[in-house]
């Protein structure tokens, strides 16, 4: 049994729900849509895939609005077609995270049985208020077999931006606090309350990750998931915030967590860490309980299983990446780039961060085979990791204003590739890469694990 449940809505579908939904005329409208599950280690999501809008005589509109038995039907026999789950949406004509009355609970218990029997998914349903604000809930049942609801805590629009909608019961937001008086002064009473509800995971708590840790514990951020397989070893002494020569054997997310708790602004913390790989089956789950990725890694594999979390699974991946160049064993230039891989703009693949090449030889075992990799040159990127805290340091920041982006809109800002040249001090930014034509991580957009599971 899970214990939270989510719901994330594609941009697009989005947009075209609320034209579809909320009326000039102040009436409330229906309709269905089709959903790919998403199972996380803690937290069940719904991946909103396919809208399915009413054609000529499939619903009533008087005042409420009621649909014919038809529409159902052939909603359900178009979602068993696809290998996906059922939603039914609907508007109620005021503001905020709405409640249901008893037409609608009587509507959804009558339709939960059919669908689930149908698609062996369990019925979702949401409505949305004349603002905008989503809520919802899944319908499963009882070991006597019968109909249960759970709330959902979050329902989500996904893409460029992310919007969310909260179930202030399940997450309240937090307290304020003199701690963050600054930090909210400048994001906003009500972008911060929003986004610091948020879970973060960050992938890798090596010098990137440690930072990015204490920057989000320091802004009032207080839901994490830290991922790591490595300890603590004296040559990261010198970019590995938080630690100290006795730490060395540990564990770097014990390490991470600790810098939470001392440095956090925010009263309530959740902390979930996880000491393994994103390449295994317990690391992958964990990452989907998140809202938002921070890829910190530097192997090609954990980088295409990342990909296909942003867009598969609907969370964003805020990836970035340091390259320090040397000749003759001579300091010649540094570059870090980073990206937001989400629905709308280019993945990590087609944007040439890792090849598909050098997957397959991971996955292969050679790039952990010390005779393979004595044979690559010596500038090659899979052999380089030379870094110093500054480098860190400038791109955790640059990737904490690729997330404020994401999540707030302030300033109107939307980031795309960004690259600094230490050489030239100069930050270029790249908005016209966009993926390949069929690209396959497009292609499974918001399908979670239906089709293919990564690791």
């Amino acid at each position: 049994m899970y214990k939270e449940f989510s719901i994330s809505i594609l941009e697009p579908l989005n947009t075209a729900l609320l034209s579809h939904l909320i009326r000039k005329d102040g009436q409330e409208d229906l309709c269905f849509a089709l959903y790919a599950p998403s199972y996380g280690l803690n937290r069940q999501s719904a991946l909103v895939n396919e809208i399915i809008l009413p054609e000529a005589h499939d619903r009533q509109i008087h005042g409420n609005v009621s649909f014919n038995e038809i529409y159902f039907k052939r909603v359900c026999l178009h979602a068993m077609s696809k290998g996906m789950g059922v939603c039914f949406i609907h508007s109620h004509p005021y503001p905020g995270w709405q409640s249901m009355s008893q037409d609608d609970i009587d509507a959804e218990t009558k339709m939960a049985p059919t669908a689930s029997c149908l698609t062996n998914f369990p019925l979702i349903g949401l409505t949305v208020g004349s603002d905008g604000t989503w809520s919802g809930r899944i319908w499963e049942f009882s070991n006597k077999g019968e109909p249960t609801m759970t709330w959902a805590s979050l329902v989500k629009s996904v893409g460029r931006s992310v919007m969310p909608s909260f179930n202030d019961r399940l997450l309240p937001p937090s307290e304020y606090r003199e701690q963050f008086k600054r930090t909210r002064t400048v994001y906003g009473d009500v972008s911060h309350k929003r986004v610091t509800r948020l879970r973060i995971g960050i992938v890798g708590l090596g010098s990137v990750g440690s930072i990015l840790a204490e920057m989000l514990a320091r802004m009032g951020f207080q839901r994490f998931v830290l991922i790591d397989f490595d300890v603590i070893k004296e040559h990261n002494l010198d970019r590995q915030l938080g630690s100290t020569k006795d730490d060395i054997g540990k564990h770097k997310v014990a390490i991470a967590e600790r810098g939470i708790r001392k440095s956090a602004t925010s009263k309530n913390l959740e902390i979930k860490c996880v000491i393994d790989t994103i390449t295994s089956k317990k690391a992958y789950k964990a990452a989907l309980d998140c809202d938002v990725l921070f890829s910190c890694v530097d192997r090609p594999l954990p980088r295409y299983i990342l990909n296909h979390i942003a867009y598969a699974h609907l969370i964003p991946v805020i990836d970035g990446g340091i390259k320090v160049t040397f000749k003759d064993a001579v300091f010649q230039t540094a570059e870090w780039q980073l990206q937001t891989c989400t629905n709308g703009k280019a993945c990590l693949q087609c944007l040439g961060v890792y090849q598909p090449s050098e997957v397959d030889l991971e996955r292969s075992g050679k790039l952990d085979d010390p005779t393979y990799m004595e044979g690559l040159p010596n500038d090659h990127h899979l052999k380089s990791n030379e870094n110093i805290f500054p480098f860190s340091a400038n791109l955790a920041s640059m990737e904490i204003f690729q997330l404020i982006a994401l999540l707030t809109k302030i300033g109107d800002a939307d980031f795309g590739v960004q690259r600094f040249r230490y050489v030239y001090g100069m930050i270029s930014n790249y908005e016209d890469k966009m993926c390949v034509e069929l690209c396959p991580f497009v292609l499974g957009t918001a399908t979670g694990d239906l089709f293919f599971i990564p690791v």
